[in-house]
């Protein structure tokens, strides 16, 4: 006695997951820059990069 074989079921692909919203601070990033001041009368001289204290360098927006 021969048994019915059943039909080949189809996998299914999950949906895409959605991208997390970027860090409003670093712009996703994960870096930001800061003016650097030397001197009594604090002129700028250059900047200087540092991670986001935001997101704590990840880019994405924090939960909260």
């Amino acid at each position: 006695m021969a048994t019915a074989k059943r039909p080949a079921t189809r996998r299914k692909t999950a949906p895409p997951k959605p991208e997390p919203a970027k860090c409003p601070v670093c712009k996703g990033a994960g870096e930001v820059s800061r003016t650097v001041r030397v001197g009594r009368k604090r002129r700028a001289v250059g900047e200087q990069s540092g991670f986001c204290l935001n997101c704590f360098g990840s880019g994405e927006a924090p939960a909260d």
